[in-house]
């Protein structure tokens, strides 16, 4: 029997309720229980932290691709809001080339322009009705160092150059690096002058302000500039932290996950900032390869609250096994669930079994291989331990790797564990066994 035209449009909504978005506070699809829960609620802290405190400061959010900080992100705004502060939300891809090193310099001045920008957006004007770009140009082109740069150049657009010009952005880090002082203070000095600003124009002298940056999680290196890039944003979070934390201003920066595990550091030299963490859904039991049925229950919840007649199309089953190989991500879930449904070409085929997912699962595995040996061995020791075995600092790089590309998984369960990616589980077990 041939695919009927009904079941393919319900292979097809099945296959776009899943597509991979950020959810906007009240999107009807949004599920609490996948981030929070009434006993824990990372964005409920951060917004209390933020309403106790005074004069500004930082707050650090982390977690693995696909785990919704974006989607957290929105809420927070919405839930500081609510609490009186004025909040503007940032997606830094918009103004950074994320692939390559990140200096202070460059960093602090995409923040400064990503300001700039809000303050227009909402308010139509600037402090002193200049724009933070218009500013930076105007300093840039005082210095010896950046006159080569091309800044008097008729159309030149120093934001769309930094973001998309990596050579552009190297020669500015160089010249940067005599003026770093200068930039950071210039750049502290409008976004101080930014809350006034805002001040001003609600009426209010003591309103908060917020600023949400997201998207700094994912600065990551590609090929061989990998290991160069993470070691660059460690330098950042670490070398750099007190220029990252600006008076007046309370600021929440999204960090990779990797940095979580020394966040402590960084985040003593912000003012005691402590890195709050979003995990996968705990689908394991406590430090193990057994099912949880409550985490299970969660991403059946998800997947009926996308599409509620989803058991016609999978079976039960077979969506629970896709929930484990997906190891508790949601990015992964949906991921997993949309490779199986361009195969299916007979309704007799439905509801997928487990034998039908199987495909799919060695599709998303066949993406992590190969592995190196050394790799596999770190990644034995995890499977053990289930904790991280970072050895020296020196390693952090691989570890940003195993946690970026999700090889390994991040759980709390009371507290909080690791373990390789459920789908690498039997290349991983058998590496050192005799005839491996």
């Amino acid at each position: 029997m041939a695919l009927a035209q009904a079941t393919r449009d319900q292979l097809k909504t099945l296959y776009n309720a899943l597509m991979d978005r950020v959810l906007e506070p009240g999107d009807p699809v949004y599920v609490a229980q996948v981030n929070h829960s009434g006993v824990a609620d990372a964005i409920e802290e951060i917004a209390t932290e933020i309403d106790w405190q005074d004069g500004g400061g930082v707050c650090l959010f982390t977690g693995q691709r696909g785990t919704g900080k974006s989607t957290e992100l929105k809420r927070l705004k919405l839930r500081l809001e609510d609490l009186g502060a004025v909040v503007f939300y940032v997606d830094l891809s918009e103004f950074m080339l994320l692939t390559k090193e990140v200096e202070i310099s460059d960093f602090l001045v995409s923040v400064a322009g990503a300001m700039s920008e809000q303050l227009q957006a909402r308010y139509g004007g600037s402090p002193g009705d200049n724009s933070y770009w218009n500013r930076l140009t105007a300093f840039l082109q005082t210095k010896v160092e950046f006159k080569e740069l091309g800044l008097k150049l008729p159309g030149f657009d120093i934001k769309a150059a930094l973001k998309s010009d990596p050579d552009f952005k190297a020669r500015v880090q160089q010249a940067a690096r005599g003026h770093v002082a200068q930039l950071v203070k210039d750049a502290h000095g409008f976004l101080g002058e930014s809350v006034n600003y805002v001040r001003q124009k609600e009426d209010d002298a003591n309103r908060k302000v917020v600023l949400l940056i997201d998207s700094v999680e994912r600065i990551r290196g590609v090929g061989s500039d990998a290991m160069a890039v993470y070691e660059s944003v460690r330098n950042l979070f670490f070398g750099h932290a007190e220029h990252l934390k600006v008076p007046l201003l309370h600021i929440v920066y999204t960090i990779p996950p990797y940095l979580s595990v020394l966040a402590s550091g960084a985040g003593t030299l912000m003012g005691g900032a402590v890195a709050r963490r979003l995990v996968s859904t705990h689908i394991f039991k406590d430090r193990s390869r057994d099912a949880d049925e409550d985490g299970l229950e969660v991403l059946r919840l998800v997947i009926a609250t996308r599409y509620p007649a989803w058991a016609k199309l999978f079976a039960p089953a077979a969506i629970d096994k896709l929930a484990m190989s997906s190891g508790g991500d949601l990015r992964e879930f949906f991921r997993l669930i949309r490779l199986c449904l361009p195969a299916v070409r007979d309704d007799a085929q439905l509801p997928l079994t487990v034998d039908a997912v199987r495909p799919a699962e060695n599709a998303a595995r066949n993406e992590m291989l190969p592995i190196p040996a050394d790799h596999l061995t770190w990644l034995k020791r995890i499977t053990l331990s289930h904790d991280t075995c970072l050895d020296k600092d020196a390693d952090l790089p691989t570890l940003a790797h195993f946690l970026d590309n999700r090889l390994v998984l991040n759980y709390r369960n009371g507290s909080d564990w690791y373990d390789v990616h459920p789908l690498l589980r039997e290349v991983v077990d058998s590496h050192g066994s005799t005839g491996a």
